[in-house]
């Protein structure tokens, strides 16, 4: 008999349509999507994590960062992202400290950060890693 283990440990969030969803995440970002076998969808990152994606009735954004994507060049990743059609300034509040294309500049304190939202509303972030 085998007892609490993490080996199998996932993360997920909810949204309130999967197929928009499934579009966002796998045509804009170009996350392989997979339907598993409940029917939920499951985001495979490059590192081979998955991360579950359902529907949630009366679904609420969440207003936490749900999932970053670190890359080496903050400024081409949201240039690209823009190209996409992907909106990263979203905080808008002048005492926040973000830039015109929505970066939260650290001043060598800590990551270059810009956050943007999925179709559902959730928050999710690209950063200097």
């Amino acid at each position: 008999m085998t007892g609490f283990t993490t080996d199998k440990a996932f993360s997920g969030f909810s949204v309130d349509d999967t197929d928009a969803a499934r579009h966002f995440y796998g045509d804009i970002l170009g996350l392989e999507v997979v339907q598993n076998a409940m029917g939920f969808l499951e985001l495979v990152l490059a590192s081979g994590a998955r991360v579950l994606v359902y529907s949630k009735p009366n679904h609420e954004p969440a207003s936490y960062t749900v999932l970053n994507f670190a890359v080496d060049d903050i400024d081409a990743a949201v240039d690209d992202l823009n190209a996409r059609g992907v909106v990263t300034k979203i905080y808008r509040d002048p005492g926040f400290g973000t830039d015109e294309k929505g970066v939260a500049r650290s001043n060598g304190h800590g990551p270059d950060i810009a956050w943007f939202r999925d179709p559902a509303g959730n928050v999710l972030s690209v950063l200097n890693g």
